[in-house]
């Protein structure tokens, strides 16, 4: 295959068809009914008795007795059920993988000093939606968020989830699919579309395969607080296409809009923003659903969902609306600076570890929009960077007191641990040091893009940086306090002895450090490709001000 028909393949319409291929293998991969399954166990062991109850009276006969007769309505496949589960974990796997190394593939061949979108790829108008993907600085490194997170989900539940697991993982790579179409949508009425389709599979991630009853709760209350936004963004595009008969992101990007229409406008779509990040007052679904969500639903709904809101303030307020981005950026900041202080300490007076890492992610999404709404080149770049700090940190801290904690011990209430070094000492190293990247210290990419925001904002407005910089204290306080109540003190008599990191454990936790360390210290891995990209975004402010 030659270079040409290499660059080819590397597009935003192959990042989206490849999960979607996985999905229809998953789906016709043949697997035994349940049916198919009681009655090949019981043909299996031809020895063993079996007590049927019929009302009041007892029939025993034995399977040998079975085996002789003439009926054999299902057929045995000689596969166990296992390694058929086995042989579909592998396909979603795989599927990940590939469409992980084919966004790499795309991050060597973006050309940095480029003004525009690359990788373009264009179809005809299909009704109002124009089908119009490409990638640029901005979108890119969510990309290869996205396609890194996935196949960490999967892996992360490897052995946890074994009801309709078919139907389980078709929804985890039609939720990478839809994410990654959100990053790559060229059209403000195609972006809509799979800004909300993301809803679906996460709903039913959460309703069907959550960890307890309250997770019908925890799933509608997802559904009604992002519908109540969905409703005013759509009136909002439904104007502007009203208006400008286009939604195209290129025309919108030279329009002029009023400023009067913008204030109207960015309200509509802050509203859906702002409950997708979440900023108070619309923190409520947040920490049900990553209470109640099974561990890969968590990863994913830390790493890259609250993602789509970072993203949409960039690609959408601050792009297309820049004069009202100005005029209510004071009001952003209070909110900011209210949901930054109020989640923090709700954090820090959390019994629950999960619903603790869940609100620590609420403060520093909060910190991240205030980086975006500085108006300034260094607090957007930071407030990206710190987008993908957490989306390393945060699912890493997931796996650990969701996951691998929650497994050997059947419980989050942090007063019930404690003592985990003594049979955990490598989990304990590693535990140590993602809490204390999420404290964001220093050699740590969360360090890079909280000190950048900050920065950033104290241009604009040095007490609004103060009040901002509590986070670090604040953080601080409840990661440590985490940390030292579960892994330090005497072991619990009331626990029993458990085992260290298995390797999948291990591999999973070290592909989330690497980027961390990494892009901690060379952060200009990350910031050589957004300098044009941002540089263009700050360039409308200045002219209104």
């Amino acid at each position: 295959m030659t270079q040409l028909q290499i660059i080819n393949l590397i597009n935003p319409l192959t990042l989206l068809i490849i999960p979607l291929l996985g999905s229809i293998v998953i789906l016709i991969y043949p697997t035994r009914t349940s049916l198919q399954d009681i009655f090949h166990n019981n043909l299996k062991n031809q020895k063993e008795s079996v007590t049927l109850k019929l009302d009041s009276l007892s029939l025993t006969s034995t399977i040998q007795e079975m085996g002789n007769t003439t009926i054999n309505p299902f057929p045995i496949n000689t596969l166990s059920v296992e390694n058929k589960e086995i042989t579909l974990k592998k396909i979603a796997l795989i599927t990940s993988f590939i469409n992980l190394l084919l966004s790499i593939l795309m991050w060597i061949q973006f050309d940095p000093n480029y003004i525009g979108y690359q990788f373009v790829t264009e179809f005809d108008k299909i009704g109002f939606l124009q089908l119009n993907f490409g990638v640029d600085g901005i979108s890119l490194y969510f990309i290869l968020l996205t396609t890194l997170i996935t196949p960490i989900a999967l892996l992360s539940s490897h052995n946890e989830i074994t009801k309709n697991l078919k139907f389980y993982l078709v929804c985890i790579l039609l939720l990478e699919t839809l994410q990654i179409a959100v990053f790559v949508s060229l059209d403000l009425l195609l972006f809509y579309v799979f800004f909300e389709s993301v809803l679906i599979p996460l709903f039913l991630i959460i309703g069907v395969w959550g960890a307890s009853e309250a997770k019908t709760r925890a799933a509608f209350l997802l559904f009604l607080y992002t519908l109540f936004g969905s409703l005013w963004m759509l009136l909002a595009i439904l104007y502007i296409y009203s208006q400008l008969g286009s939604t195209d992101f290129t025309l919108l990007s030279v329009t002029e809009i009023s400023l009067e229409s913008q204030k109207v406008l960015w309200l509509a779509f802050f509203i859906a923003f702002a409950i997708k990040t979440p900023l108070w007052p619309f923190t409520g679904w947040l920490f049900r659903a990553h209470v109640e969500a099974p561990l890969s639903g968590s990863v994913i709904l830390a790493a890259v969902i609250l993602k789509l809101a970072t993203y949409a303030y960039l690609r959408i307020l601050i792009s297309f609306l820049p004069d009202a981005s100005h005029f209510y950026g004071p009001l952003v900041q209070g909110i900011c600076i209210i949901t930054l202080i109020y989640a923090s300490l709700s954090a820090l007076r959390s019994h629950d570890s999960k619903a603790l890492v869940a609100l620590s992610s609420i403060s520093h999404c909060a910190l991240i929009v205030l980086g975006l709404f500085s108006n300034t080149v260094i607090g957007i770049e930071g407030a990206l960077i710190l987008s993908l700090a957490h989306g390393f940190v945060s699912p890493a801290l997931f796996i650990c007191v969701g996951g691998i904690i929650y497994v050997r011990l059947h419980t989050r209430i942090i007063p019930y641990i404690r003592g985990l070094t003594t049979y955990m000492p490598v989990f304990a190293i590693l535990f140590l040091i993602f809490t204390l990247s999420n404290a964001s210290i220093p050699l740590t990419a969360g360090w890079v893009g909280e000190q950048l925001c900050l920065i950033g904002i104290f241009d604009r407005s040095p007490v609004v940086s103060a009040l901002g910089a509590t986070s670090i204290f604040l953080t601080a306080c409840y990661s440590v306090f985490l940390f030292n109540r579960l892994s330090f003190g005497a072991y619990s008599q009331y626990l029993k002895p458990i085992k260290d990191l298995d390797r999948r454990e291990f591999i999973t936790l070290i592909s989330l450090l690497i980027p961390t360390i990494v892009f901690g210290i060379w952060p200009n891995f990350i910031l050589d490709y957004l300098h044009l990209s941002t540089g263009n975004l700050i360039y409308f402010i200045p002219l209104i001000v």
